[in-house]
């Protein structure tokens, strides 16, 4: 273990402090199958020291105006911007995204959030009328407490900074547990918040996994929220641990996102898609994994998708490029084989792609960017969300036959429609049961609130509506307005 980078300390009421006891667990490299540090498991007693270390300091720190919670925001986003590099590298070692895509946009995905946080906080009015019909009734903001933030490992500084920035910026102290594969950018981001000065207590970390330090903060007397970001089976256990103590739970889970593509769609219409699809190793729970095509392009946008994947290189984390990486982990990689297989096995049509590793790899997590067609909504490769470079290529005839296949899975996080037909787009959006619907490769402007419906959870994180979750509404009547 000389070689690897000892990170087992966690950070509890403002200092780096040693474990309750040793648990160590390797942090591995998906391009190389080589660990590349190691860290420590938390057990009840790291949990306990540092919901209470937020609970003590959530007394002060509730009380304190907007504009000076505003300040420290303002200088850890300073400081991250200083240390963006380290965050990146620490990204593309452990979870495997490429060096140019960590820097640009997994690390920066950290800036964005924070810098719309901030603009979105300036006009947040936490005393506000209920409306002219009642003159003394307001409505008040105000902080849940002591929170506690489960975050995942496929893009890490996105949702530690989802979830952060607007409990801080809200009043709340939280306790944040990283995933145990993708531990280390989140470490970097406590540097960056130790070193801004935020008060001690106030921003905690514990390193652990779902059944241990998850469960502990799930289950807890004295956390009064938990916001978590993973898969829907980890938001089912967390809910059931948490009802026994009535806490806030926030959830924002999977997604089997439809790309409705009809025929006037434009020409860059399918590329864009399965692009977005392989993305990030397609480990996005927003992925555009079903592409649902109007038959009159049907077999011209299978060969388009086919030709996409078979351009997209593969190759490791180390080097700069347009290159995809490697998935997070063996256990996925071994998961998404078998999806693949079981494409194969239900008569999905393979036109790019398949098992096995990409030609002339022979080691790191890698998945060959695959495409199958004439996929049945019923396969499992069209319901279940197989978190890798896997796009599933549907035929369709008429607008309530896409809307129908869209709709017909048990997610509903974002949904995509291509057309030329600004009526049509609108009508459809409209019908998809979905938190978020993406139109002709426009992206959701800032301050959006990011979230879903059904299994997807239904978390809205971002903007005015990511600093509400943060909150519980108080209304109070007979206030003088003097």
């Amino acid at each position: 273990m000389a070689n690897l980078l000892d990170k087992r300390m966690f950070y509890v009421d403002g200092t780096w402090v040693e474990p309750a006891r040793a648990n160590d667990f390797q942090v591995i490299d998906p391009s190389t199958e080589e660990a590349v540090a190691v860290i420590s498991l938390g057990d009840q007693a790291d949990t306990d020291r540092a919901v209470a270390a937020a609970k003590a300091a959530f007394a002060g720190w509730s009380r304190t105006e907007p504009a000076e919670r505003l300040d420290h925001v303002q200088r850890i986003l300073d400081v991250y911007r200083r240390r963006a590099a380290e965050v990146a590298w620490a990204i593309s070692h452990e979870m495997g995204a490429p060096q140019d895509m960590s820097l640009d946009d997994q690390a920066e995905a950290g800036i964005w959030h924070i810098t719309n946080f901030i603009d979105a906080f300036r006009n947040f009015r936490f005393i506000r009328p209920l409306g002219d019909h009642a003159p003394t009734s307001m409505i008040a903001w105000e902080p849940v407490g002591v929170v506690g933030l489960i975050t995942p490992w496929n893009w890490p500084m996105n949702q530690v900074t989802l979830k952060v920035i607007p409990a801080i910026l809200a009043g709340n102290a939280c306790v944040l547990k990283p995933s145990e594969i993708a531990p280390l950018s989140s470490m970097v981001f406590a540097e960056i918040v130790d070193e801004a000065g935020l008060p001690s207590g106030v921003f905690n970390l514990v390193n652990g996994d779902g059944p241990g330090v998850g469960t502990q903060l799930s289950t807890h007397r004295d956390v009064d929220m938990i916001s978590f970001t993973g898969s829907t089976r980890a938001g089912i256990a967390i809910s059931k641990a948490a009802a026994d103590t009535l806490k806030k739970v926030v959830l924002e889970l999977g997604g089997k996102g439809a790309n409705i593509v009809f025929a006037d769609a434009d020409d860059k219409a399918v590329v864009r898609g399965a692009r977005h699809c392989f993305y990030n190793s397609g480990q996005s729970c927003n992925a555009p994994t079903r592409m649902l095509v109007e038959r009159a392009a049907y077999d011209r946008a299978v060969e388009t998708a086919a030709r996409v994947a078979d351009e997209t290189a593969v190759a490791t984390a180390h080097q700069p490029g347009r290159h995809i990486g490697p998935v997070v982990s063996k256990q996925q990689w071994d998961r998404i084989q078998d999806l693949i297989q079981a494409g194969i096995d239900e008569g999905a049509r393979l036109v790019a792609g398949g098992t096995g590793l990409p030609e002339g790899v022979n080691r790191g997590y890698f998945v060959r960017p695959t495409v199958f067609a004439d996929v049945g909504n019923d396969m499992t490769i069209a319901q279940q969300e197989i978190f890798g470079p896997v796009l599933s290529i549907i035929p369709f005839d008429t607008e309530d036959e896409a809307v129908e296949i869209a709709n017909d899975t048990p997610y509903g996080l974002t949904n995509y429609v291509q057309s030329q037909d600004g009526a049509r787009r609108n009508r459809v959006a409209r019908r998809l049961r979905s938190g978020m619907v993406e139109m002709n490769g426009v992206s959701r402007g800032a301050g959006s609130a990011f979230g879903g419906v059904k299994m997807s959870g239904r978390a809205r994180e971002g903007g005015v509506m990511g600093l509400e979750e943060f909150m519980d509404s108080k209304a109070i009547s007979g206030w003088d307005r003097a």
